[in-house]
């Protein structure tokens, strides 16, 4: 089985069908034997996906810099709660603890964890692979932008390879354990 590293939303002013989304990853990731690599937090989306892993029966690791407790409100029910000094570090946990990456809807924080994790597997720095779970589209307007940038020589369609968009749990779920085996 695969420890998935899921990026998402921490914050609390989203639609309520994100949450159910993160609640459903969570819970599938668990009922699939997976364990779960997260930023650490316990509100919003990122709380909701810990939450359900955990009570599925999935372990759960919490990454979190010390200055993001106050926001993020640390997910203290972790069964392992790693907090580090900087964003660097958590990213660099992150990364060593999983097998997988998933990335749900999000802001710039969850933005700059995908590039970051995409721009490495696609210089073959890591096999790992990065997935991004958009079931509504929330991230059409990036592929577009994406792939203007493959248009114009900016980004190689081999790059773009190297990121799988999906629009269901389970075609996220297929990668991972296909990337498990």
């Amino acid at each position: 089985m695969a420890a998935v590293c899921v990026f998402c939303a921490s914050s609390d002013s989203i639609d309520a069908g994100y949450i159910d989304l993160a609640r459903e990853v969570g819970a599938r990731l668990a009922a699939a034997g997976h364990s779960l690599v997260s930023g650490g937090g316990r509100v919003s989306m990122m709380g909701a996906l810990a939450a359900a892993a955990r009570a599925g029966g999935a372990h759960t690791v919490g990454v979190i810099p010390s200055h993001l407790i106050p926001y993020e409100v640390a997910d203290t029910e972790a069964d392992e709660l790693v907090v580090v000094d900087t964003m660097r570090e958590r990213k660099r946990i992150m990364d060593e603890r999983s097998d997988a990456v998933l990335a749900l809807p999000g802001g710039i924080g969850t933005l700059e964890e995908l590039f970051e994790m995409w721009t490495s597997a696609s210089l073959g720095m890591h096999q790992k692979p990065v997935i991004v779970l958009d079931p509504d589209g929330f991230y059409a307007p990036l592929w577009e932008y994406l792939y203007s940038l493959r248009d114009k020589g900016f980004v190689r369609q081999a790059a773009l390879d190297a990121l799988h968009r999906v629009t269901s749990v389970d075609d996220a779920l297929a990668l991972i354990d296909a990337a498990a085996a």
